[in-house]
């Protein structure tokens, strides 16, 4: 197990859309572990394939306070979420120094193959669900700030760069 090196923004693979997985196999769940061990090692509460340049539909999340009860997400998908919102402050490894705070609904319902092949249904609720949805955007070539205005979105942007030059 090891932490990956994770993409910097604008690396393409950021926004192409990964390709579903097959079938759970050891490779799978070794690409899992090293994707918890990067996620510990920013430290954060998720973290999708491609962030490590992995085309895969694979997704790790851990907003627990505890730490170590990552769950382990193949081709997850949402099924259902709830129109009641929550705001929270989002970022990502892959354009350090910056922030936003992004809209998303409060709890979903996902459906994904487990770290045996088996598929799951599962709810998650506040930070895990925010972080759920934040890395199945990941999965299909968007970044959180996509979800800005135009405006916003600039500026975030502009400051990241900045950043990136000092």
């Amino acid at each position: 197990m090891t932490a990956r090196t994770v993409l910097p923004w604008p690396d393409r693979r950021l926004r192409t859309a990964t390709a579903p997985v097959e079938a759970v196999t050891d490779e799978i769940r070794s690409i899992w572990d090293d994707m918890i061990d990067t996620m510990e090692a920013m430290p954060g509460v998720g973290l999708a394939g491609p962030q490590i340049g992995v085309m895969l539909r694979l997704a790790v999340v851990d907003a627990s306070e505890a730490r170590g009860q990552a769950i382990r997400m193949a081709n997850p998908e949402i099924l259902h979420a709830s129109v009641e919102p929550r705001v929270h402050e989002e970022a990502s490894p892959n354009l350090p120094g910056v922030s936003a705070r992004i809209e998303r609904p409060r709890a979903v319902t996902v459906r994904f193959l487990d770290a045996e092949g088996t598929p799951q249904e599962r709810d998650f609720v506040h930070l895990w669900a925010t972080s759920v949805q934040h890395q199945i955007d990941h999965l299909n070539g968007k970044m959180y700030f996509d979800r800005l205005s135009r405006v916003k979105r600039d500026m975030l942007l502009r400051r990241a760069r900045r950043l990136s030059e000092v």
